[in-house]
């Protein structure tokens, strides 16, 4: 539909779209006029933006004079028009700094990397972290007192999550740690669902060197860990942000829809499965997405990639549909890569 627009429309689009971005308020014909610096009468302007609304690309809200962009205007221009801005200096020396200092485990990376990313773009952030049937590099259960243990997991990716698990009273040391030897020899390299029915099958058979206690142990720790983390973790932060702009009791409504939406493990599915389907950034625009329905939000997301180059998650913010495309893309992309390059 681009190539059908000519230059003219164009231009009157994009200042459409540019002060959309801006205010959020409808533009009529007059100011239009005025942000182009050419000569244009009003009523030519008129005639333009009447053919864009029979296009399917703007709508007069109410019973203003003015216009705005409809969704598929948004997308048309995004994909279309847009002139993406370039990264300031102090931009991604910040995006750098804080993706280096956010710790040693790869959550505590992603969590500061949401957290600036909603901060920088005044947006809410987000992140689907890795799904855990990646290969073990460690395994290692820690006493944590009378009758409960701590189970650790190190992922060749560097992933590290812990579970609580129950125990024995009075178990010995001893016991702990030939529960980690024996899951050590089993698992490194391999994932957890790739030998946890083997080693079930083993200890039912009593085949293997433990004895009662480290077997109730092992047992414990793979009951904990059965089935979590098959989707995913969904981090989301600055969610507050997303009500900056909420003037109506139905916009509310819809917000309070998406926070429902983003709690379900559905939609990290849907998240992973939208960055997972091609390369770089991934735009959503209102309802384009059906995670948010007719929230009035967009979503700007991009994969990140183990050492092995595989998508193990994505990154990105939701916003109103007048977010800053020009400079939120780029930031978003450069983050992913960022991750990505830490990761590697």
């Amino acid at each position: 539909m681009i190539s059908e627009l000519n230059q003219r429309s164009r231009e009157i689009f994009r200042t459409i779209v540019d002060a959309y971005v801006e205010t959020g308020e409808p533009i009529g014909s007059r100011t239009i006029s005025r942000r182009l610096g050419i000569t244009l009468s009003p009523a030519t302007i008129r005639n333009v933006m009447a053919d864009l609304e029979e296009q399917g690309l703007l709508y007069a809200p109410h019973t203003s004079a003015g216009r705005l962009p409809t969704e598929a205007g948004l997308r048309l221009f995004v994909h279309g028009l847009l002139e993406l801005g370039a990264l300031g200096e102090g931009e991604r020396e910040s995006i750098e700094i804080k993706c280096r200092a956010a710790g040693r485990s790869l959550p505590e990376l992603l969590t500061e990397a949401t957290t600036m990313l909603s901060g920088l773009s005044s947006c809410a952030g987000l992140v689907v972290a890795p799904k855990s049937d990646r290969p073990l590099r460690h395994i290692e259960f820690v006493n944590l007192g009378p009758g409960r243990a701590l189970v650790v997991l190190v992922t060749e990716d560097g992933l590290v999550e812990n579970r609580v698990v129950e125990v024995p009273l009075g178990m010995p040391a001893s016991t702990l740690q030939s529960a980690s030897n024996y899951l050590n020899a089993k698992l490194v390299g391999r994932t957890l669902d790739e030998t946890r029915i083997e080693i079930l099958s083993e200890i039912e058979a009593q085949r293997t060197q433990l004895d009662e206690l480290s077997s109730r142990v092992v047992e414990a720790g793979l009951a904990t860990w059965a089935g979590a983390g098959s989707t995913g973790h969904l981090i989301v932060r600055g969610q507050a942000k997303l009500l900056d702009d909420v003037t109506a009791l139905t916009d509310l409504e819809r917000i309070r829809a998406l926070f429902e939406a983003l709690e379900t493990k559905e939609s990290m599915v849907r998240l992973l499965d939208a960055t997972g389907r091609a390369d770089g950034v991934q735009i959503y625009i209102g309802a384009e997405n059906s995670l948010f329905n007719y929230s009035g939000c967009s979503l700007i997301i991009a994969p990140y990639q183990n050492s092995r180059e595989q998508i193990v998650g994505a990154i990105g913010v939701i916003g109103p549909t007048r977010i800053n495309y020009a400079r939120i893309i780029p930031m978003v992309d450069y983050t992913a890569k960022v991750i990505s390059r830490l990761l590697g």
